[in-house]
């Protein structure tokens, strides 16, 4: 399911959206752009092909143009959004992140100058200076990914990873995480995280690392534990990460699902598609909403108590229509540290989502865990 940016790989999922040139071209082929949505593909060389072919009622979304064939094309009736100069961000892009893409430049210019960080520090610029502009790219922006984010899962069966962003490389902890994210990649499944250091980089970790042969995963978690954390340097982090990347290519595909809004969680470059969100409400819907094959809460804090409860209210009032399995690892932790476990199945009493949930002490036991809770 993985959706990495490069054009025999990225087919909309909606025939009237053109997300890339091979599509634009193919469409130009077949005799009509008319009605046609072509999102963030740079024309600047199709300018033959749009004074020639029919552009009624298409919507470019920021697509660069020569002024010729652009002038035609809006007299054809159609809608041409322009590029925004200027941004650390596309606003209209088709397609979902690449580890690559928010790691650009990481080689040479350290974490500081890579469009993730840009990203960020525009947002922290813009987000409460109340400029109407700013707030309508960052709208515009959201939306193209929750669109992306629907065609890359269409038909995938999604379990989503919560879990901590403090949990160290080189821990327990991290590589029990990991294994699971590699037996539910081997099961068939998605998995979906929050896109962020620790227990979410671990299960995309794990993801990656289900083609290989066991004892990959071991050695890639040695290599990490190197750099236990982002801080004091996401540069090192990252850098660690894409060192494993290279050592072992083709890594299995997962989706990560992060938020700008919590600038202190760098994204994880273990995930091949990454679905990065300026609001983080958007976000978590996104990342919750989409797990229908259920949802798997490592050990955490005060951010996956939250993704708890989020996910617990479509299920107490199914909202979403069946209830989605929630399984909570670590019974001490759910009990005694942050008692998550009793609030809930107090909610879930006498209710059909009772039946859907579970606490079980290991990590190991989540995948049958869940299993039993779907009924396969």
């Amino acid at each position: 399911m993985s959706r990495v940016e490069s054009p025999d790989q990225n087919k909309s999922a909606h025939g009237d959206e053109i997300e890339s040139l091979a599509e634009f071209d193919a469409a130009v082929a077949a005799g009509s752009l008319a009605g046609r949505r072509v999102q963030s593909v740079d024309l600047t060389d199709r300018g033959a092909a749009l004074l020639t072919t029919d552009t009624t009622g298409a919507v470019f979304l920021g697509c660069p143009m020569e002024p010729g064939p652009e002038e035609k094309v809006r007299a054809d009736g159609a809608f041409v959004f322009p590029p925004v100069p200027g941004l650390p961000f596309d606003p209209y892009r088709g397609l979902l992140y690449s580890p690559d893409a928010l790691y650009d430049g990481l080689a040479r210019k350290g974490y500081e100058g890579t469009p993730d960080a840009l990203a960020h520090d525009w947002f922290r610029r813009t987000r409460s200076d109340g400029d109407a502009f700013a707030s309508m790219l960052r709208a515009l922006h959201d939306d193209a990914i929750s669109d992306a984010l629907e065609e890359v899962l269409a038909g995938a069966r999604v379990v989503g990873v919560m879990g901590g962003h403090a949990t160290p490389r080189g821990s327990a902890r991290y590589a029990a995480a990991a294994r699971l994210g590699r037996t539910l990649a081997r099961e068939g499944f998605t998995v979906a995280t929050g896109g962020g250091p620790g227990a979410m980089e671990a299960a995309n970790l794990g993801a990656y690392a289900a083609p290989h042969a066991d004892a990959m995963l071991d050695e890639a978690c040695a290599m990490l534990g190197e750099v236990p954390s982002f801080t004091p340097s996401v540069t090192d982090w990252a850098r660690a990460a894409f060192a494993v990347r290279e050592r072992w290519p083709d890594g299995g595909p997962s989706v990560a699902i992060p938020t700008w809004f919590y600038g202190h969680e760098p994204p994880n470059p273990f995930a091949g598609s990454i679905a990065k969100y300026f609001t983080n409400a958007l976000r978590e819907d996104g990342l919750l909403a989409r797990s229908d094959a259920g949802v798997i809460f490592l050990p955490g804090a005060a951010g996956t108590v939250q993704e708890i409860f989020d996910s617990t209210t479509p299920n107490y009032y199914e909202s979403r229509g069946e209830p989605v399995p929630m399984v909570l690892v670590g019974r001490d932790h759910w009990t005694r540290e942050f008692p998550a476990w009793p609030l809930l199945r107090t909610l879930a009493a006498g209710r059909r989502m009772e039946s859907r949930i579970a606490l079980v002490d290991t990590v190991e036991e989540a995948p049958d865990a869940l299993a039993r809770l779907s009924g396969t």
